[in-house]
C-alpha cells in the first residue's frame, strides 16, 4: 500500500535485504550533493499515520540514531498539485539533504523531474520505478502479503464472508485486493469477498478515518466478519469500526499495527498485518549513502527477501499458522503466482 509502530522483524531482515533486494538494482559511487542529513517527503498522513508513512519514519529514525544525522521531514496535504510535490522535493535537496525520499507513487512525475536538477543527490521512491541514475525506486510485492492476509481471513472467518476496503481506487491499491481476493479464494472457494473504495481518486482516501468507519460498518452490517483495509491513516476508522463488534476482525496494512501504541484499545480486534516494510528500504538506502555507494536501480521487496510478511503477533493465527506457512513457501517457490490486478 501506501503508507504502515515498531517492527521487530524490520530489524533483523535489513542485512538481508541490503544483499538481496538489489537483484534488479545496481549501486552507484557518485558523490553525495550535501551531507546534512536524511530529507523525507511524505504521503498525506504523514508521521503518525499508524501504518505506510510510519513505516517509512522507523527507518529513517532508526538511521537517525545510528549515523547521528539532523534529518528534515515535510508532509503533503490532501488536494495538492503537481508543483506542490515539485516544490517540496526541491526544497529538500536544495538545502543539501541527501538522500530525499519520496514516500508514495503520486511523487513519480515530482522524482523523475527533480532528481534531474541535482545529479548529485540520491532519490528515493516508494511505490513507483523512476528512471534516473541516481534514484532508487523502492518496489513492494504487496500481493504477496495480501495474498497471505486472504489465506488467514477465510480460514477466520466464521460468517462466509469477509471484506476489502482500498483507499482509492487506482493500480497500486489493486495489488492489495488482487492478493487478498486470490488467497481468500485459493483457500475457500465458498467465502463471499466485497470489495469496495472510499474514494475512485482523490487521495484523501488514505487520510479520512470517518468515512473508512462508515464503510466497515457498512460491512459489518451485512454479516462480513473479517475485514482488510489498505487506506492508510483511514484504516483507523476501519479498524475501530470492526473493534465494536464481538467476533469480528480487522486485517491491518504496511506496519504491524497490532503493536501500534495509538491501536492498543482495538489490538484484540486485529488479527493479523500484511507488511510492507518501507523502514528497511529506507535504512538500506540512508545507509548505502552514507557509506558512500548510493543504492540506486528498483530494488523489489518480495516475501523471498523478506521485505513483505505477515505479522503473528497476538497470536491470533497460531491454530492456522501451518496452512498460511504453506502457502508462503508456495508463493516463493513459484508453485503459486499471485495477480497484481484484480
Amino acid at each position: 500500500m501506501r503508507r504502515v509502530s515498531k517492527i521487530a522483524a524490520a530489524g533483523v531482515v535489513s542485512a538481508a535485504l541490503a544483499l538481496t533486494a538489489t537483484a534488479c538494482g545496481s549501486s552507484s559511487t557518485s558523490s553525495s550533493g550535501g551531507n546534512k542529513g536524511v530529507g523525507m517527503a511524505y504521503d498525506v498522513g504523514g508521521r503518525g499515520d499508524h501504518s505506510f508513512n510510519d513505516s517509512a519514519a522507523r527507518g529513517l529514525d532508526k538511521a537517525d540514531k545510528e549515523f547521528n544525522l539532523k534529518s528534515k521531514e515535510l508532509t503533503a496535504s490532501n488536494g495538492e498539485t503537481e508543483s506542490d510535490r515539485e516544490q517540496r522535493l526541491d526544497s529538500l535537496a536544495g538545502a543539501g539533504y541527501n538522500p530525499v525520499i519520496a514516500v508514495g507513487f503520486t511523487y513519480g512525475d515530482a522524482v523523475t523531474k527533480i532528481a534531474k536538477k541535482y545529479p548529485k543527490t540520491t532519490f528515493g521512491i516508494v511505490d513507483s520505478v523512476v528512471q534516473g541514475s541516481n534514484v532508487d525506486s523502492m518496489t513492494f510485492a504487496t500481493e504477496q502479503s495480501s495474498y497471505l492476509a486472504g489465506v488467514a481471513a477465510a480460514l477466520k472467518t466464521k460468517s462466509g464472508k469477509v471484506g476489502f476496503i482500498g483507499g482509492v481506487h487506482n493500480p497500486l491499491i489493486g495489488t492489495f485486493q488482487a492478493g487478498f481476493d486470490q488467497g481468500v479464494k485459493d483457500t475457500k472457494p465458498s467465502v463471499q469477498v466485497t470489495d469496495q473504495y472510499l474514494y475512485e481518486t482523490d487521495t484523501k482516501g488514505f487520510n479520512d478515518p470517518t468515512t473508512a468507519q462508515g464503510k466497515a460498518q457498512g460491512m459489518l452490517d451485512q454479516g462480513i466478519d473479517v475485514i482488510y483495509s489498505a487506506a492508510g491513516l483511514s484504516g483507523d476508522g476501519s479498524i475501530q469500526a470492526v473493534a465494536g463488534k464481538s467476533g469480528a476482525w480487522a486485517i491491518g496494512v504496511d506496519s504491524d499495527q497490532y503493536q501500534d501504541p495509538a491501536l492498543a484499545k482495538y489490538k484484540d480486534h486485529i488479527l493479523t498485518s500484511a507488511i510492507k516494510n518501507v523502514d528497511v528500504a529506507s535504512y538500506d538506502l540512508i545507509k548505502s549513502v552514507h557509506d558512500g555507494t548510493a543504492k540506486t536501480g528498483t530494488n523489489n521487496y518480495t516475501l523471498a527477501n523478506g521485505g513483505v510478511s505477515l505479522s503473528t503477533t497476538g497470536g491470533f493465527l497460531g491454530d492456522v499458522q501451518s496452512q498460511i506457512d504453506a502457502a508462503k513457501q508456495k508463493i516463493v517457490s513459484g508453485q503459486i503466482t499471485v495477480k497484481s490486478a484484480p
